[in-house]
């Protein structure tokens, strides 16, 4: 599946996956294991539960689309390049699960009221954890550069 649909809704998720690999790829590797907290989640498992939360709706929505993706257990150690190809792959069976549903009805199987909400309570819940990324780097002292930091917000050209 390539990301150009010609479909708004499409490209915005794909637009939203890209800040996530962008994100990803400017933290360093030994920064995957910062925390806001001694007991919560690790940067690294921030990650890996944006790709599972993705794989729980897949799973619910159209498991044909399972194929070939599997969930990050908590507390592994996933490398960058590991949660990288997760979250790419799970990306694009997120865009095909929108795809479908938009081609069949405008119905996301176990999510109300259509897909574009579905779309849009994902970037909501994938972006309040890109916060949470974003302070537990900044109180383990590895805040993210201003440049990554305002490119974040650069979705015309990511």
């Amino acid at each position: 599946m390539t990301e150009s649909t010609g479909n708004p809704l499409i490209e915005t998720w794909h637009i939203h996956n890209r800040i996530n690999l962008y994100l990803l790829e400017a933290i360093p590797d030994d920064a995957l294991s910062a925390s806001m907290t001694t007991r919560g989640r690790t940067v690294r498992d921030l990650f890996a539960h944006i790709h599972n939360v993705r794989l729980m709706w897949i799973k619910v929505a159209d498991a044909d689309l399972m194929a070939g993706l599997n969930k990050i257990e908590p507390k592994t150690p996933a490398t960058a390049n590991e949660l990288s190809e997760a979250l790419s792959a799970s990306g694009f069976a997120i865009a095909e699960l929108l795809e479908r549903a938009l081609n069949s009805g405008g119905k996301i199987k176990g999510f109300k009221p259509h897909p574009t909400a579905f779309a849009g309570y994902l970037i909501s819940h994938e972006s309040h954890h890109r916060g949470q990324i974003e302070w537990a780097l900044r109180i383990a002292g590895k805040p993210l550069s201003d440049s990554v930091s305002y490119g974040l917000w650069e979705w015309g050209t990511r």
